[in-house]
């Protein structure tokens, strides 16, 4: 419903303003300005953003004019209050995304059954679903097993003392040309030692008889085949999806990864409903949905549960956190990139302990963070566990935006919003600075760049201290770091001849030098400045000797796309770093062999050639046997390093070489200024890779665009079908809600200890050929290679349910071991979880669980209540809960209740195979206190976990689905 519709019963009306533009038309807004309030201008902006949700939403139910003064009341209540928090939109993955639009599938059902208008059955809040977890490498690369120790690991077998195969790595592909008598579509013999082609993760494409590189995209194309015919059902009810409900966007497959696609796509900054503004703010069922924090979009990770409760119309529950503000100061380093940056960022604040609060950035060296910068910071939110990283919207932003297809009209009808409601902000004026909870600095001249080596990644140095350290790694005994070369031959100077002409290597020698893009392409300034360094050192003359094996191996096409399009290609080509393909070569020991005279010059003189590469790993040999020192370095100093033919270089006060005139040229001189990157950046990569990623989505997508779907307003289920059934949380639903059922001699289905996770309870992983799960699919006739995975069959009931409590490590104090195994009490029969509930289900038994402390621990997944819910399992009676688990069993309709303080089962002398007896009244309340009784004559007492009458809606209604269901049926009888 518009919010204009809303607007003229709402108990903020009196807080709307109206946006007045000469170029638009005029918007409306709430302003908690107008609550004339000092305090809102001292909360934090993230702060602000919760508290006009709530206004905007309040309701009385959902949401209370409580809930608003207790937002406005930051400071004193943060980490006491309760709030909630309505997001603009839901993010899905399509794996947490299907059960989700299955219950809302299901939910039309039901109300045409009950005579209901089933197009009115739709998500209430705009829902996003990017299917991006579908995709499985049936077709990867490989590489052949005698390749220099491909994998780094310890080599094995005869096979592995191979001599490494010799191919050129700049060789056009192979395709079985060049006079070739096999073709690469042929079977590789296996006959000839040495040759047995094996499959190496992330390796490039080989021909096993040719060496050559294979056409990538032909493999790719094949892996998409696959994921569509093996997808197929489920990607014909997304599309079903896409068409029959309102505020439901699919974002195909093969269009990129959730939290890019949000970023890049889907964020609006502000969002206009029927004439009302509002900040755009997101929950996501990915952890890395903190990602737009960057852009000043409040947003985070929720379990699937959460995020349907959303579409449904619930507000998300958290307590109001405490926020803690990092002030940035002082100028980034020159040879500082973002990716400096932004780990000095994040071991600061992972040192810090901002674990489940919120981080909001301020300070003047923000305003030198592009972005893309900030972007990839909140990125980084899950590694310091913070909950949010926000950056409030700045010029930075704007001009971001118009660099990403924002047109003018949107711009100007964002700043002059957000100035409005003071969710705009200069972070170089301290007077906007608001309060936070605490404040952590950080001197962003205090993060210099670091190499790591020369033997692990974990030994960072600072690059003014490389050459320093590398020296003294040559008189350190053999060890992580020491190659222990004596005192007389550390200055030995070996001369040999390359294409005719004499070059000298010594210790430190750089022989290797390789871009690569696996690690950085998150952010693209650092791949944009090696291209800018590389160009100016080009121009400035300088060169690249050819002995060193030099290379480029970007980390998707995209990669190449925007080097390309910013022009620097040509000049990283001229100075040797060419494109070789798009894989792990280098990191995994693929290297191309070093030429014959360097590799004798080196064993010569025992020198300590250097490799230097922009991957993740650099063990001793694992790039090439005869280079012992390998250093991990940011892609534009791998090609400065490559300049210099050397890593014991003081970049300070050595020049890399003489330009065409015979001056020195130093790094200083040609590293490219954060300027130069930002404005590459902003001008020339982001409009194209944004311009991509929209055409890619709305038009190129030909097999989404051809695959049929159904247009019918009730979904067509297949009772074949063993990945998409219609649930039976609606089963037996009435108009009314019946008065809720009282516990009449139920039977307790587990007994449970201490610390019972999510893990234990919500089916995950693979399918184990034994479990109830696999015997339902073998009953359809699948052999166990078809089973798939948990994660794959959350659309199917069936499955889900039959894999609750089938975790292998559950305790159950019936068997006394870890098992996925229960007792059957009026047996005394042991049987698989799911097989004893449907036995007491048969002969009409209610159930429940007993359990020891927090209960439902661990990460939030949605069949950790709808699973025990389908078992039939009534109540679950814990010493505690963890709190987003319990309102999960509130939100399905299972009774949390928890022992009174200082009891539990042991306490009470429980068994857990009495009877147990509750009578639930009518006039339930929050924290209720019931009498429970058990066939042995016991009675204790319990709290009935309900907080609120709207948790009490629910359980009387039997959860949120059937409280929805009903409510649209109200609302269409006359």
């Amino acid at each position: 419903m518009a919010l204009a519709v809303e607007a003229s019963e709402h108990p903020f009306q009196d807080l709307i303003e109206i946006l007045k533009s000469e170029k638009n038309e005029d918007k409306k807004f709430f302003s908690p300005q107008k609550l004339n309030d000092p305090r809102y201008e001292s909360l934090p902006f993230s702060i602000r953003v919760l508290l006009e949700a709530a206004i905007r939403k309040c309701d009385g139910f959902y949401v209370k004019k409580e809930d608003v003064l207790n937002i406005l009341n930051w400071r004193q209540q943060q980490n006491n209050a309760e709030v909630p928090f309505s997001p603009a939109r839901i993010l899905l993955q399509d794996f947490t995304g299907i059960p989700a639009l299955v219950d809302f599938a299901a939910m039309r059902d039901a109300v045409m059954k009950l005579g209901g208008d089933p197009y009115q059955v739709n998500p209430l809040c705009p829902t996003d679903l990017i299917v991006d977890h579908s995709l499985q490498i049936d077709f990867s690369k490989c590489a052949i097993q005698n390749a220099p120790n491909p994998g780094g690991g310890e080599k094995q077998g005869s096979a592995a003392k191979s001599s490494p195969a010799k191919s050129q790595p700049r060789s056009s592909q192979c395709g079985g040309q060049g006079g070739c008598k096999r073709s690469c579509s042929d079977e590789p013999s296996t006959d000839t030692p040495g040759r047995a082609a094996v499959q190496i993760e992330n390796s490039p494409i080989l021909c096993p008889f040719h060496l050559q590189p294979v056409s990538e995209p032909e493999t790719a194309l094949k892996s998409q085949d696959a994921e569509f015919n093996r997808n197929k059902e489920r990607l014909q009810f997304f599309k079903w999806c896409s068409k029959v409900f309102k505020n439901v966007t699919v974002i195909p497959p093969e269009t990129g990864v959730v939290h890019q696609v949000n970023l890049e796509y889907l964020s609006h900054i502000v969002r206009d409903d029927g004439g009302f503004l509002y900040p755009d703010s997101v929950v996501g069922t990915d952890s890395h949905t903190t990602m737009v924090n960057g852009l000043g979009i409040l947003g985070w990770g929720v379990g699937g549960i959460e995020s349907e409760a959303v579409m449904l119309g619930q507000p998300v529950s958290l307590t109001l956190p405490q926020v803690v503000g990092c002030k940035l100061v002082g100028s980034i380093s020159t040879l500082a990139t973002s990716i400096d940056i932004v780990l000095g960022i994040t071991k600061h604040l992972r040192q810090a302990g901002v674990a489940g609060k919120f981080v909001e950035f301020f300070g003047p060296g923000v305003s030198q963070l592009s972005a893309g910068d900030r972007t990839t910071i909140a990125n980084m939110c899950p590694e310091y566990s913070a909950t949010v990283s926000f950056f409030p919207v700045d010029d930075v932003t704007l001009k971001h935006l118009k660099q990403t297809n924002f047109d003018e009209e949107k711009l100007d009808i964002i700043e002059a919003y957000l100035k409005a409601v003071k969710l705009f902000r200069s972070y170089q004026n301290p007077s906007e600075d608001p309060e936070y909870s605490q404040v952590i600095e950080i001197n962003l001249s205090s993060i210099i760049p670091h190499v790591s080596g020369p033997k692990r990644p974990q030994d960072r140095v600072a690059v003014t201290d490389t050459k320093k350290d590398f020296q003294k790694c040559l008189k350190e005994k053999i060890g992580f770091k020491g190659f222990h070369i004596p005192a007389e031959k550390q200055n030995e100077v070996i001369p040999f001849m390359h294409k005719g002409t004499e070059y000298k290597l010594a210790h430190g020698s750089v022989v290797i030098a390789a871009v690569i893009s696996c690690t950085n392409n998150c952010n693209p300034s650092v791949m944009l400045a090696a291209g800018l360094l590389a160009k100016k050192a080009v121009e400035a003359g300088l060169v690249v000797q050819p002995y060193i094996r030099t290379s480029l191996s970007p980390g998707s096409g995209m990669v190449t796309h925007y080097i390309s399009a910013s022009g620097v290609l040509p000049y990283l080509n001229q100075l040797g770093f060419e494109v070789i393909g798009y894989g792990c070569e280098t990191c995994v020991g693929n290297t191309a062999p070093l030429p014959e005279a360097v590799v004798d010059a080196i064993k010569q003189g025992d020198l300590v050639a250097c490799g230097v590469l922009s991957g993740n790993r650099n063990f001793e040999g694992r790039l090439c046997d005869c280079v012992r020192a390998n250093y991990l370095a940011s892609p534009p100093l791998v090609v400065a390093y490559a300049i210099a033919g050397t890593v014991s270089i003081d970049f300070e006060t050595e020049p890399l070489g003489v330009d065409s005139e015979g001056r020195a040229m130093y790094l200083r001189d040609i590293w490219p200024t954060r300027d130069e990157l930002q404005q590459a950046e902003e001008q020339t990569v982001i409009p194209s890779m944004f311009s991509q990623l929209k055409d890619r989505i709305e038009k190129e997508n030909k097999r989404w665009n051809s695959l049929e779907a159904p247009e019918s307003v009730l979904f067509p289920w297949d009772p074949k079908s063993t990945y998409i059934r219609c649930p039976s949380f609606f089963h037996k639903l009435t108009k009314e809600p019946v008065c809720p059922q009282s516990i009449e001699n139920a039977h307790v289905l587990l007994f449970l200890g201490d610390v019972v996770t999510t893990d234990h309870i919500s089916p995950a992983g693979s399918i184990a050929r034994v479990s109830a799960a696999a015997k339902y699919l073998i009953s359809k006739r699948l052999t166990p290679r078809e089973f798939n995975s948990y994660g794959a069959r959350r659309g199917n009931d069936a499955v889900m349910t039959r894999g609750t409590f089938a975790s292998i490590k559950l305790l159950n104090r019936f068997i006394g071991k870890t098992a996925p195994k229960t007792v059957h009490i009026p047996s005394g029969q042991t049987l698989d979880v799911y097989e004893a509930a449907d036995r007491y289900q048969r002969e009409g038994i209610q159930l429940i669980i007993l359990a020891g402390k927090k209960y439902g621990s661990g990460n939030s997944r949605d069949w950790a209540a709808k699973g025990p819910y389908l078992l039939g399992v009534k109540a679950v009676i814990a010493e505690s809960f963890e709190k987003m688990h319990k309102n999960h069993l509130v939100g399905i309709g299972i009774a949390p209740l928890q022992f009174l303080p200082g009891e539990n089962a042991d306490t009470l002398g429980l068994s857990g195979k009495e009877k147990y007896s509750l009578t639930i009244p009518e006039d339930l309340s929050p924290r209720h206190e019931l009498t429970v009784k058990t066939s042995t004559g016991k009675t204790f007492k319990v709290f009935a976990l309900f907080e609120n009458e709207m948790d009490i809606a629910f359980f009387k209604h039997g959860g949120i689905l059937k409280y929805v269901a009903r409510n649209i049926l109200l609302q269409q009888s006359p």
